[in-house]
């Protein structure tokens, strides 16, 4: 017990200092919502996208993160495209709230092989607060409760940038995101805070049609995340399967697997996903076992994703994304 005690103790520390880097990312992005990763993603599809997520994690034990996010992103030319987001993440009684707004530009480098560039800038706004709404004070003698000292919520804000840039050939895709690209001014009060919220994501795949069924498509992704705080990253290996019909309804199952670039290969969490796409509704699930030591205290991680595609065929330009592959 006291083991996990000191090790929850740990996790909560690590989590209250990071918790303004980046918003957790599970398998958000691939319950068809590439926008979660980058804001190069904004405007590639035909139709104005709408996802909403929510997402809880170590479910079983108390005061365990919790976040919910909605995302949105549409054409606004033949070749730009604009995008917004909004969460909210509590961490016991850690709570972020913040908005993200969203342009990217894409370019065709060869219309034939499509081939497609794009560039894509975010502008954030986070706000940290500390809930002292279930804080209570002990007499240290007795150990009485007493009223608390702290009568009011803590709370900063914090103004940033993300930029990133994506390269598509065809099915292939690879994306480079930097987040948070403005160092954090912090108060003399505040000296344990990091300053550097910078951190890097790379998300890249192939997507390819089955040689034998030509509604079956298949996809392999990787995801990378690097901290420049403390160099601590991780590794997502992904693969998803889909299934269209005559209407370009699908269904689609596949399995993640992330672990810690310093434990190559050993299991952090795994688990699988499966989603539906049904004329303009998307539905989509994923669940992630913890494989550490914490994994004897919780029933894993659940994503569940709602969403929206509305106003096909807003633009016919070339760069935008056809749901099947050719």
């Amino acid at each position: 017990m006291r083991k996990l005690i000191i090790y929850l103790l740990l996790v909560t520390i690590a989590q209250g200092y990071c918790q303004e880097l980046n918003l957790p990312v599970f398998t958000q992005q691939l319950a068809d919502n590439d926008f979660v990763v980058s804001p190069t993603y904004a405007g590639i599809g035909d139709n104005l996208k709408i996802r909403a997520n929510g997402l809880t994690q170590w479910v079983g034990i108390k005061d365990a993160p919790d976040n919910q996010s909605v995302y949105a992103d549409f054409r606004i030319a033949d070749q730009s495209g604009i995008g917004f987001s909004l969460y909210n993440d509590r961490n016991g009684n850690t709570i972020q709230t913040g908005v993200k707004f969203s342009f990217a530009h894409h370019i065709i480098i060869d219309y034939y092989s499509r081939q497609y560039l794009s560039f894509g800038i975010s502008y954030n706004i986070n706000n940290f607060r500390i809930d002292v709404d279930n804080f209570q004070s002990y007499n240290e003698t007795t150990g009485v409760p007493i009223p608390t000292t702290i009568t009011d919520d803590r709370s900063t804000s914090n103004n940033n940038f993300d930029v990133g840039i994506l390269y598509r050939n065809k099915g292939y895709f690879f994306s480079f995101n930097a987040n948070n690209v403005l160092d954090k001014k912090i108060e003399f009060n505040r000296a344990l805070e990091p300053d550097a919220l910078l951190n890097y994501q790379i998300y890249s795949g192939y997507t390819f049609r089955s040689k034998t069924k030509k509604s079956v498509e298949f996809e392999p992704s990787v995801y990378y995340q690097m901290f420049s705080s403390d160099n601590r990253s991780s590794t997502d290996v992904n693969f998803k399967y889909r299934k269209f019909n005559r209407n370009e309804d699908y269904f689609w199952a596949g399995i993640s697997y992330r672990f810690l670039n310093d434990q190559f290969f050993k299991p952090l969490n795994i688990g699988p996903m499966a989603g539906v796409k049904k004329s303009n509704f998307y539905l989509g699930y994923a669940y992630q076992v913890t494989m550490n030591d914490l994994s004897s205290y919780n029933s894993g991680t659940h994503v569940i994703t709602i969403g929206l595609d509305l106003l096909r065929g807003i633009s016919n330009c070339p760069c935008t994304r056809s749901p099947v592959h050719d």
